[in-house]
């Protein structure tokens, strides 16, 4: 068993760690089909930092609480905030608030109270959270895109368009579709036999690091997985790129420098907030896919990086970025000082 984890690349110094850790919770490595539940080791190679590494992760978790509560709060005390742009932006911050929420306080746990077991059912229903809710916010920018494109494009119909009926036609296909294409993932993962290890060598139980634990033909899941990536991933950023091809042509087409900025101004927030989304993911995927040499513990970083930066950042974007919301936070603190 214990050359099995060397082979997973774990150094020997872990997995002695890791063979105490399995003989005082009784873990079985070899006979058990269905586990009742599985260990988490954080991350190896870190244990210990894990409580350094917990200051910087604690504090992205706060601010993204923080940041998309008060988003949330500002959209909805302000009349003149009702509008498409802004209920996509609240939708964002609610998938934010899932998201982050769905990975950070078990991570926490083994940082600081070495708490490693999760029972198996909600391993999966975690599993299903991270990849539903990253798929929803992938469509929620493919939404977000569709505005500016209108409010570009064809301004004067862009409230006739963009109805709340339509907002929310639009809002319900997103999760919709999020939460039906990843509903493979647990109901494969339970069918599965495991009779290697319940040990994961993760913080959270992500698809491809469960599915390593079973002893069966894992292709279907991994070409499904291959699926999603490109039906979802893929599309969505295609119809992001058209629509922002198009947004340039009519920038483009203004008569006035000045004017072209500012018309571009607009989607300054939308692409930052895509390009903090898609561009740690693509990394993370590069390198789970092709970093055969890269450190464990790295693939591990960046996989927590992929899913709780981008809700840090985006209430932060939106806040700096957008003057309706950044005057209405100003103004609301401001308030709250002369009470």
């Amino acid at each position: 068993m214990l050359n099995q984890l060397e082979n997973k690349g774990l150094w020997r110094g872990q997995v002695r760690v890791l063979h105490s850790i399995m003989i005082a919770t009784g873990s079985n490595t070899t006979d058990f089909i269905n586990p009742s539940n599985f260990i988490l080791l954080g991350i190896p190679g870190l244990e210990a930092a894990h409580i350094w590494i917990s200051i910087p992760f604690c504090t992205i978790y706060t601010i993204a609480i923080l940041g998309n509560f008060i988003i949330l709060l500002i959209v909805k005390r302000d009349p003149s905030l009702h509008g498409p742009m802004y209920y996509f932006l609240c939708m964002l911050a609610i998938t934010d608030l899932v998201l982050s929420t769905s990975i950070l306080p078990k991570t926490l746990s083994i940082f600081w109270f070495n708490s490693r077991e999760i029972y198996f059912s909600v391993c999966l229903t975690q599993m299903y959270f991270i990849h539903c809710f990253s798929g929803i916010a992938s469509g929620i920018f493919v939404a977000m895109a569709f505005d500016r494109y209108v409010a570009i494009c064809d301004p004067l119909r862009h409230s006739t368009i963009l109805t709340n009926h339509v907002v929310a036609k639009i809002g319900l296909a997103v999760v919709l579709r999020g939460s039906m294409l990843v509903l493979p993932y647990p109901f494969l993962a339970r069918q599965w036999p495991y009779c290697r290890t319940n040990i994961i060598p993760h913080t959270y139980c992500e698809h491809l690091a469960v599915m390593k634990q079973t002893c069966a033909d894992i292709r279907i899941s991994i070409y499904y997985g291959l699926f999603l990536t490109v039906s979802v991933v893929g599309l969505d950023t295609f119809f992001i790129a058209m629509s922002y091809i198009q947004i340039l042509r009519a920038v483009f087409s203004l008569p006035t420098k000045d004017a072209q900025l500012k018309t571009f101004g607009t989607c300054i927030s939308h692409l930052c907030s895509i390009l903090s989304f898609y561009v740690p993911a693509l990394f993370s995927y590069l390198t789970h896919r092709f970093g055969h040499n890269v450190p464990l513990h790295f693939h591990i970083l960046m996989a927590n990086i992929y899913l709780l930066v981008p809700p840090m950042l985006n209430p932060i974007i939106y806040g700096v970025r957008t003057k309706q919301i950044r005057d209405r936070l100003l103004w609301l603190f401001s308030h709250k000082g002369t009470v």
